[in-house]
């Protein structure tokens, strides 16, 4: 038996267990046959990755550290007693060595395979050795059979009610933060809309970043309810409800090797919607030369996937194409997509148009799924909406509802212009560049930090004219986005 003692070392996503070298009574081979445990007691158990340490500083004999990850998940106190033994390996690794040959997988072998790895039984290799062979080929029932489970597996969201709206955008396009105005545009017009939102993985903010700045977004499911309840809405960070955890580890493994097929796309977006209890969704794909989506034929055969699958599942889907050839709004970041938000739900004269016009043509897209509307007059209703300040006064009730930001969060006080090469015209704006610009100042994770882009496609710009200003938080973060922009600026001007 073994006394846990809890270690402040995050090991996300993996679980990880810590042993000392000598004074347990295993000898250096037992250690490294057990490098995959189980541990566990009477009520729980986890599989973890031990490590041995050789500091007695951090543990005593007869003690086993557990990381933050692996010490929550197992849902014991420290001091208690727990046994340890070598980690079998689960039986589905079987199926994916058989999806490796370019099998085509039965449904229970693809649950079997997604509860295991939502066990964390699966290392971050044998992870990826099934994502890559899914990438290899992957038939439309296996996109409906891994969606289905992803879905079943953690927690689901019931909101009582025929019509639960939502609305999602494949992402990669800077600056697209259009949940947060559509959001409270449908709350004031009556109909459900529980937003669950990511944060950022490899772009500058993810919709709960942003929102986060002015308002909590973590949110248990009791209290998201009751906001909904109140509100018909709430802007919330899906992480703290446990919807569709497969997902989440998978993605943790899928952006390093930047795997992101269209069939792991549709899984990961449609099983966090049928989670979260969604009934009707529109989802945002935008089409551009840097984008996700780079012609118009691949989102073609994207939207039939998705139509193919929500239709199986039960999710009426409205699929918009959109443009994504140039980021959406001025801000980039945190803070700058807050303040572009803010602008629009103001109608402050000077908002971004390009981020007031995507987020009113997708919530007039959800306003006609309620049926008490005449069709086509979504748009007319969410302009109404937005023009009346009705829409505004959801978002600060909800604010409120959620707990309103206490700290005050600015533009990062360190920044950069990158300017014009030549007289000319801005002919094009890199998408993925600009994000990666930044994420080096230090974007989601410092909120101030991003860009603000004060020159968009098609506008005409001097020789050594500001294209946009880089805000950091710190004079590395800035060192860092300043470099990378001067070895590609992300723009092409053209005399």
């Amino acid at each position: 038996m073994l006394k846990i003692k809890r270690l402040a070392i995050d090991t996300h996503p993996e679980n990880t267990a810590f042993l000392l070298r000598h004074g347990n009574g295993y000898s250096a081979e037992q250690f490294q046959a057990l490098r995959k445990i189980r541990i566990g007691s009477e009520t729980s158990e986890i599989l973890a990755t031990l490590a041995l340490v050789d500091e007695s500083e951090w543990l005593a004999a007869g003690e086993i550290g557990l990381g933050e990850q692996a010490f929550r998940r197992l849902g014991l106190p420290e001091g208690a007693e727990v046994v340890i033994e070598q980690a079998r390996p689960p039986v589905s690794l079987e199926f994916v060595r058989r999806k490796i040959d370019g099998d085509t997988l039965e449904d229970s072998e693809i649950v079997a395979i997604v509860r295991d790895i939502a066990a964390h039984r699966y290392s971050p290799m044998e992870i990826g050795a099934y994502l890559v062979a899914c990438a290899g080929f992957m038939s439309t029932q296996e996109t409906l059979s891994i969606t289905r489970a992803m879905a079943d597996v953690g927690e689901k969201l019931d909101w009582k009610s025929q019509l639960v709206v939502d609305k999602h955008c494949i992402g990669g396009i800077p600056g697209n933060r259009t949940s947060m105005i559509v959001v409270p545009i449908v709350a004031a017009h009556g109909l459900i809309m529980p937003k669950t939102s990511s944060r950022a993985i490899t772009s500058p903010s993810g919709t709960a970043d942003t929102m986060e700045v002015l308002a909590n977004v973590n949110l248990c499911a009791r209290d998201m309810q009751a906001i909904v309840s109140k509100e018909h809405a709430v802007l919330a960070w899906g992480g703290q409800v446990n919807l569709s955890p497969a997902d989440d580890i998978l993605i943790s493994v899928e952006r390093p090797l930047r795997i992101d097929t269209f069939e792991q796309m549709v899984a990961s977006i449609l099983s966090k919607k049928l989670a979260a209890g969604s009934t009707h969704l529109v989802l945002d794909i935008p089409v551009g030369p840097t984008a996700k989506v780079r012609s118009q034929s691949e989102a073609v055969r994207l939207r039939k996937l998705f139509e193919y699958v929500a239709g199986k599942l039960g999710i009426e889907i409205n699929v918009v194409v959109t443009d994504g050839s140039q980021p959406i709004g001025r801000g980039i970041g945190p803070v700058l997509e807050a303040r572009d938000v803010m602008a629009v739900l103001r109608n402050d004269a000077d908002a971004p148009e390009d981020l007031r016009d995507r987020a009113l043509l997708l919530a007039g897209h959800i306003l006609d799924f309620d049926p008490e509307l005449k069709g086509g007059r979504g748009f007319a209703r969410a302009m109404e909406m937005l023009a009346s300040g009705a829409a505004l006064e959801a978002m600060e009730r909800l604010i409120d509802a959620q707990g309103r930001q206490s700290e005050k969060f600015t533009p990062g006080e360190f920044t950069h212009e990158v300017c014009a090469p030549l007289d000319g015209r801005i002919s094009m704006i890199d998408c993925h560049v600009i994000a990666r610009i930044a994420r080096l100042a230090g974007a989601p994770m410092d909120k101030g930090a991003g860009i603000d882009l004060l020159h968009k496609v098609g506008e005409q710009v001097r020789k050594g004219e500001a294209l946009y200003r880089i805000h950091a938080q710190s004079e590395t973060g800035l060192g860092f986005a300043r470099d990378l922009a001067g070895e590609d600026s992300g723009y092409e001007v053209l005399r």
